[in-house]
């Protein structure tokens, strides 16, 4: 079987959900920490909910990415990049399945059950503590900012292919753009 040229479509369509869902989800944690207006009471449980589906949207496209094979990056790609988008990619599957399980334990640690948008509570998964609650805050703020430079460098690689290097990388996971461009 010759490898695929793009990924499989709902690899696509999982990958750009997720990237809008992740950027909303960043600028909603960070309007959600820095304000006491009303607003946050908006912004708290959809902050909850949008992680805990991003959890799950993360659990499919692993799978996903699991089972199908993703397109050869370009032959002549030196090999230190080629190092480099592999462990950008465990990075960013890590930081999407570790952020939301870390801010679920800290709100169990903290005694605030995760209640979803339409009232599905999610069971506590760590025990209560102030001490565990306040590390894993830590935790979660650190992580988020390590994910929005992750996000960052993933967005800078695949400008970079688009406009520097004009090969089929960024093609291969938005499809209505063209092949290598000469000139």
């Amino acid at each position: 079987m010759s490898p695929p040229h793009k990924f499989h479509p709902l690899s696509r369509a999982l990958h750009w959900t997720m990237a809008v869902a992740i950027v909303a989800m960043l600028f909603i944690g960070v309007g959600m920490a820095s304000t006491v207006s009303g607003a946050r009471t908006f912004l708290l449980p959809a902050h909850r909910s949008l992680g805990v589906v991003l959890l799950a949207l993360a659990a499919v496209r692993l799978g996903v990415r699991l089972a199908r094979r993703a397109p050869p990056l370009p032959e002549d790609m030196p090999a230190w990049q080629r190092r480099a988008a592999g462990a950008s990619q465990i990075v960013l599957y890590v930081l999407m399945f570790t952020i939301p399980i870390v801010g679920w334990a800290m709100l169990s640690a903290g005694g605030s059950p995760v209640t979803l948008l339409g009232g599905v509570q999610l069971p506590s998964i760590a025990p209560q503590s102030p001490a565990l609650y306040a590390a894993l805050r830590r935790a979660h703020t650190f992580l988020a900012l390590l994910l929005f430079g992750a996000f960052l460098q993933h967005l800078a690689a695949a400008l970079f292919h688009l406009l520097i290097r004009r090969d089929d990388v960024f093609a291969t996971m938005a499809p209505r753009w063209g092949r290598r461009r000469d000139g």
